[in-house]
């Protein structure tokens, strides 16, 4: 507030109407239809609906009306609004709108049919501003193309990796810029929505509770840290102030064998409804989400190739309109989930595989208040509690062959965490000082605790011919706690110097009780659109972030030891036992002297740039050239040390790991006409770095055998890779969408009997990835009167296939050179059908 005050006192900064004021939350809705000569009423699909923002800037937007004939404008300041449509063979239709803060009005629209000339009109739209942030259209994915795009599962994961620089490696993990989804961040209406322990993407949000999903690989506003992989921001959709709900994949589909059906493959029934508690005051909206999976695993025998998934998400909000310039958002998400033999593939029976569950409960409050002078002071709270269990089939000692594993997984881990953050922050009105100023500035507070256990059993390493070449013990309580306390403080200035230059300004202080005492990161942007038509836009940004240091790391010293015992092919023991007892090691400290200190010094740093150049070819078509460089040292490496007499060492927890990514794209945006979207781009990328991070070494399941850290290509590494996607509206009320993704197959190493590197790490590929997905579908409409807001409901019905051509791209290799099978690939992934049902509107 004493920043507030100072700024506001400058004579040469004068306020300026907060036409662009983070207030956004109000929103324009509606339906277009057409009255038909027979009297009935048909929604209008495909119409252009345009609004004019408040004076004085009155800029411009611009939506088509969906196959429901629904349009919508939301993140809208309070102001008077224009909104104008016009379609060929109808009358222009144009209304005024006035809006308070946090109002969502409904304004449907009946067209009229004309058979007279049409008269056309022709107005000059308002210059907009650059932007420094990349438009990128692919990396956003919007509500309507997650109801479109073929997600077989419904899972906004799913969606990730149709973005450029974020794959599915063959393990099924998701990776960022190179980096493990650990080492990113997931925010979800600017709040961390993350696994408190782990970092992972674990906690559900439905698809249809979404409207924008963003990727980005380097945040511009120095409001969001505590990650070093990218940053995906999710915002959820506002609660509707008329009644309606939607029943969507509500007909399981059924499995069969030998031409006979053996019970229920996938039944995924989702179900939203909400409306108004209180009209003009309180809105609600509630989606429950049911899951039910059998994931079948080629290359393993029926009915033993099964992962089975049973999942609840329950995601309930409520919009609260306390006054025309005060408005409280409350959700709560709850999500009990159990996933039986996670892990199993073609080396990976049911038998050796890992069970997980997990339980949580999420809980949001965002308060925002406009004063008059038209500052705004917005405040987020959110508490998430986490509980997961991990754990093996039984307590058989867990086996490991040349042709994979056996016995029982060896490791078991139970969890329970609570995370709290606070997150306050303060806009400024628009200042005009040598252009245009939005300053922003707030805290933000998280505090994370756990407490668990890690418990495992022995693990025994057999050669070819069947003899015990190693067993790994372990012992120690296992029993681990942790917890961390951050607060950062941020700034930010957004500065418009002219209709043709942008600049942004940024930097985030922040402190950890474990960890950096103060880590200063800066960030800086500019776009500069030269000439007076601004089709070639250059932007540059740069930025330095510093991550949260990992819960699993803060007690690592209290983890289990390992004690390693060699044989030799008689069964003789070679030596004595090597105990590995877990420790940090500060860096500068020499090897095998573990330093007193218990937890870390240092949190993981990134700094980042990137350039870009984007162009507007023609209306309908853009092409967009960059690069990005992504640099991050002091991650956590495991690495185990041992004593050059034998008989001592320590598994050691150090900050010196690197991570070095860098990606050039090209990308083109081509929408020809208001029923087709098409995005396509071309990647290169290196990501090269340590291999045994903590996120890749314990984060979801703890590795049996640890290798010595080494420095090599990281698994989410594919240095070429082309990705389209797509949304065509066919005749017949159909649409198509596609998507193909080709790219370099995934690297991974030649191992020995004791499961070592053999050659150079990462020094192998799978095949050339390819994969075609599609869904087609088509909206019936049905005549029931089921609510109050329109007699019309429809039907979305269709069908989506994944892997259409039946590529058979393999998830598994024969690794070990011990194998006689050695070199072969296994785990061939193979085509998915399903049907679309949806009731909507």
């Amino acid at each position: 507030m004493a920043i507030a005050l100072i700024l506001s006192s400058f004579p040469t900064l004068a306020q300026e109407s907060p036409a662009n004021s983070p207030v956004a939350t109000a929103s324009i809705s509606g339906l277009f239809t057409v009255t038909t000569g027979e009297g009935t009423q048909n929604n209008v699909a495909d119409v252009t609906v345009k609004l004019t923002g408040p004076a004085p800037n009155g800029a411009v937007q611009s939506t088509v009306t969906d196959t429901d004939g629904r349009y919508q404008f939301a993140q809208l300041v309070p102001g008077s609004y224009t909104l104008e449509a016009s379609e060929d063979g109808f009358k222009p239709w144009t209304a005024i709108v006035t809006l308070r803060v946090g109002q969502a009005i409904i304004r449907d629209v009946v067209l009229q049919i004309i058979s007279v000339e049409q008269q056309v009109e022709v107005r000059a739209e308002a210059t907009p501003i650059v932007a420094t942030q990349s438009s990128e259209p692919a990396a956003t994915v919007s509500n309507q193309q997650l109801a479109a795009l073929p997600l077989p599962t419904q899972k906004f994961t799913e969606a990730l990796s149709l973005v450029p620089g974020v794959v599915r490696t063959a393990q099924g993990r998701l990776s960022f810029n190179g980096q493990a989804e650990s080492q990113g961040m997931l925010v979800v209406d600017s709040t961390e929505n993350v696994d408190p322990i782990s970092g992972s993407f674990s906690i559900p949000i439905p698809v249809d509770a979404i409207q924008s999903m963003t990727v980005y690989p380097m945040p511009e506003s120095s409001e969001y840290g505590g990650f070093s992989g990218s940053l995906t921001a999710i915002e959820t959709k506002a609660p509707s102030s008329a009644w309606d709900y939607k029943l969507l994949d509500f007909t399981p589909s059924f499995r069969g064998k030998n031409g006979e059906l053996v019970g229920i493959a996938n039944w995924t029934p989702r179900f939203q409804f909400g409306g108004p508690l209180v009209k003009n005051k309180i809105n609600f909206s509630q989606e429950i989400t049911y899951e039910f999976r059998r994931t079948p695993v080629r290359g393993l025998a029926w009915p033993y190739n099964e992962t089975t998934t049973r999942t609840a998400t329950s995601f309930t909000e409520i919009q609260v309109i306390l006054s025309d310039r005060h408005l409280l958002n409350i959700n709560v998400n709850s999500f009990p989930s159990g996933v039986e033999f996670a892990n199993i593939n073609t080396l990976v029976p049911q038998t050796a595989s890992v069970s997980y569950h997990r339980n949580g409960v999420s809980v949001g409050l965002s308060d925002s208040y406009q004063l008059l002078s038209g500052a705004l002071l917005s405040t987020v709270v959110r508490y998430t509690r986490f509980d997961s269990d991990a754990y093996g089939q039984g307590p058989a000692d867990m086996q490991i062959t040349p042709e994979g594993w056996g016995g029982n997984f060896f490791n078991t881990w139970s969890r329970r965490a609570n995370q709290v953050e606070l997150l306050p922050a303060f806009q400024l009105p628009s200042k005009t000082w040598h252009g245009h100023h939005e300053f922003r500035f707030g805290e933000d507070v998280l505090y994370r605790t756990y407490n668990g256990s890690s418990i495992s059993h022995p693990v025994d390493l057999f050669a070819q011919d069947g003899s015990l070449a190693e067993q790994i013990t372990f012992q120690g309580a296992g029993l681990l706690r942790g917890n961390d306390t951050e607060a950062a403080e941020f700034i930010e200035d957004r500065w418009n110097v002219n209709s043709s230059l942008t600049l942004n300004f940024g930097a985030r202080l922040s402190t950890q009780s474990i960890g950096r005492d103060a880590a200063f990161a800066p960030r800086a942007g500019l776009a500069f659109a030269p000439g007076g038509s601004r089709k070639t836009v250059f932007r540059a940004s740069a930025a330095e972030i510093y991550s949260h240091v990992p819960l699993l790391a803060a007690n690592f010293t209290d983890n289990q030891s390992r004690v390693l015992n060699f044989f030799d092919p008689s069964g003789a023991l070679i030596g004595p036992p090597t105990i590995l007892q877990s420790a940090y090691l500060p860096s500068g400290t020499p090897a095998l002297m573990p330093g007193t200190q218990l937890d870390p010094e240092r949190s993981p740093r990134t700094f980042t740039w990137d350039v870009e150049v984007e162009h507007e070819v023609r209306k309908n078509l853009s092409l967009r050239v960059g690069y990005l460089d992504n640099q991050t040292t002091d991650l956590f490496v495991i690495d185990p040390l041992l004593s050059a007499t034998g008989g001592s060492g320590i598994l050691a927890l150090r900050n010196s790991g690197v991570s070095h990514y860098r990606q050039a794209q090209v990308a083109a945006h081509y929408r020809p006409n208001e029923n087709t979207d098409v995005n396509v781009s071309y990647t290169w990328s290196h990501a090269q770095g340590d291999l045994n991070t903590l996120s890749d070494t314990l984060i979801l399941y703890e590795s049996p055998v640890i290798r010595p850290n080494v420095s090599g290509i990281l698994p989410g590494d594919v240095p070429q890779r082309v990705l389209a996607s797509g949304v065509f509206h066919l005749p017949w009320k159909m649409a198509i969408s596609p998507v193909v993704d080709v790219h370099s197959g995934f690297p991974f190493s030649n191992l020995d009997v004791m499961q070592q590197y053999v050659g150079v790490p990462d020094g192998s590929r799978f095949p050339t990835y390819f994969s075609l997905d599609a869904r087609i579908y088509r909206e019936i409409s049905l005549h029931l009167p089921l609510t109050e807001r329109s007699k019309v409901r429809k039907i979305r019905l269709g069908i989506y296939s994944t892997d259409v051509t039946n590529h058979q791209n393999p998830h598994d290799v024969f690794s070990s050179v011990a194998s006689p099978l050695f070199g072969q690939f296994a785990g061939f992934q193979r085509r998915v059908d399903g049907m679309v049902l949806d009731l909507v509107q």
